[in-house]
């Protein structure tokens, strides 16, 4: 069976990786390919390319900074009908038609002339190129959603004192999540309007935030992201205190909820001081429990226990978290080999990580990651270790989607670890929202049964999302629930339920939060 191949090179291109996507999509739904990619052309990405059987003459002269679309089909008519779908799929977006003309926009400025209505400027660059980009935009009076990461620190700081100098949110850099007026932007949930304003320097941390209090019908009014160093000591809380003083202003906001690592002592309390009279409730994961906060503001350390607090504040009542869909725990307990008694957790969120990292070596014992908490449990771990990683860090990023953009790499893992003895449960999250893949528990829950029914580890998973999601919170569920999974009511939930199974104590998953 003959087979062409053909790669296309778009020279100086920078792509993110939901574009990238796009444009592989574009290609695999057409019948007559066999593979496709659209890719950054990596040094890894080459090799692989070079692996299938791509010339290098078609790759010579290549480097990171380019964009590649490649496809193998059954003849060169489909890949080159290929390559033209992946090409109108990345580009649309960066094309306006004025009059009778379509202009590509290259620049901000030219976005601001074609679009000089819009408010907000969403940026996704390589980081080199990130700063002065956003320093544009908000010299045009827009706020920005600074989606780049490798943005330097001194960077950061000139970026957030200009937008507080022209009354702007910068919202980043490596800021995922935000919700502005209703309008979601990046990777983001449909939720209803509410009382709660949400401030969040963790993207998957807000999406929790957001959809909790969707489900459990307070609502939200705002989310504002900040980044993930904006607490830190150098950078100083100064998103912080700008979202912090949007929210008090805005008349529909009656609570505040701040999502947050663990922060800077000093910055948290200078941040959290600028509530007022607004009450403030800080979900800062892991905190200690004796940090210095002031007067009326509360400190949860668990995403879940944050929303349930602002629930209490607002008078409304708090759902049972403990509640589970699918197989009992004692069921699954006893479907067990007593050789099994580790955990894995294959996590598209790099926030429910962290938060189960915690939680597992608070209730249950030590955990290696790699992004762990306690960095003496970094990689590699011991054999028979219990493991969560977090795959949207970059070593497992680098040249294909983020796995909530692509549930793939999550499928590689499970099938692997299917196999492992040593492993008595398994930990996924599927986000959704706009931005993340059209049916991840589809993907997901096949490889899940064919797992826990070949005997091997059993499947513990968490849906974070909402009714009003393009993917139906309820038909994700009952997806991973007839898949034979159990499905928690929160994040947190699930890395406990989890230590029931794996520790066969089943009142760990109903530890106070």
């Amino acid at each position: 069976m003959t087979t062409a191949r053909v790669v296309t090179v778009f020279k100086d291109t920078y792509l993110d990786s939901v574009l990238q996507l796009m444009g592989t999509r574009a290609m695999e739904s057409l019948p007559d390919v066999r593979w496709a990619a659209a890719a950054m052309a990596t040094d890894a990405n080459l090799d692989s390319l070079r692996a299938r059987g791509f010339a290098d003459e078609a790759l010579d002269g290549c480097g990171p900074a380019d964009l590649f679309v490649a496809v193998e089909a059954v003849d060169e008519d489909a890949a080159n009908t290929a390559v033209a779908a992946a090409r109108e799929a990345m580009f649309a977006a960066r094309s306006v038609r004025q009059g009778a003309q379509q202009t590509e926009l290259r620049s901000m400025d030219d976005a601001v002339r074609a679009q000089p209505e819009s408010n907000i400027a969403i940026i996704s660059v390589p980081g080199e190129y990130a700063a002065l980009e956003a320093h544009k935009a908000l010299a045009h009076g827009l706020d920005v959603l600074l989606f780049s990461d490798n943005v330097s620190r001194q960077d950061e700081i000139e970026l957030k004192d200009h937008a507080r100098a022209r009354d702007r949110l910068l919202m980043g850099p490596g800021a995922g999540t935000a919700l502005l007026g209703q309008v979601g932007l990046a990777f983001a949930n449909v939720v209803r309007p509410g009382r709660v304003g949400v401030i969040a320097a963790a993207g998957t941390g807000a999406q929790e935030a957001m959809a909790l209090l969707d489900r459990w019908g307070a609502g939200v009014t705002h989310v504002i992201g900040l980044g993930g160093r904006d607490l830190n000591e150098d950078i100083g809380g100064r998103m912080a205190k700008q979202a912090i003083e949007y929210l008090v202003a805005d008349e529909r906001t009656e609570a505040i909820l701040f999502v947050s690592k663990p922060a800077a002592r000093a910055v948290a309390h200078d941040v959290l001081s600028r509530a007022g009279g607004t009450p403030l409730v800080a979900a800062f994961m892991g905190a200690d429990q004796d940090l210095d906060v002031p007067v009326g503001v509360r400190v949860r350390d668990t995403l879940e226990g944050g929303v349930v607090s602002v629930l209490g504040v607002l008078d409304i009542a708090a759902p049972d978290t403990t509640a589970t869909a699918g197989p009992s725990i004692p069921e699954v307990i006893a479907r067990l080999d007593p050789r099994r008694v580790a955990i894995r957790g294959l996590y598209s969120g790099g926030t429910l990580c962290y938060e189960a990292l915690v939680l597992l070596g608070r209730h249950f014992g030590p955990v290696h990651s790699n992004t762990p908490v306690d960095k003496s449990l970094g990689l590699p771990a011991p054999a028979g270790s219990s493991v969560l990683l977090d795959l949207g860090e970059e070593e497992y990023t680098r040249g294909r989607p983020h796995p909530m953009i692509d549930p793939q790499s999550r499928v590689d893992f499970l099938e692997d670890l299917a196999d492992d003895p040593s492993i008595a449960v398994i930990v996924i999250d599927v986000v959704l929202g706009y931005g993340s893949h059209p049916d991840p528990a589809g993907v997901l829950a096949p490889v899940c049964a064919k797992a826990m029914a070949a005997g091997g580890p059993q499947v513990v998973a968490y849906v974070l999302g909402t009714e009003g999601d393009p993917q139906g919170f309820r038909g994700q569920v009952d997806t991973l629930v007839d898949a034979g999974c159990i499905v928690t009511s929160t994040a947190a939930r699930a890395a406990l339920v989890a230590a029931a199974i794996a520790a066969r104590d089943p009142a760990l998953a109903s530890v106070a939060l």
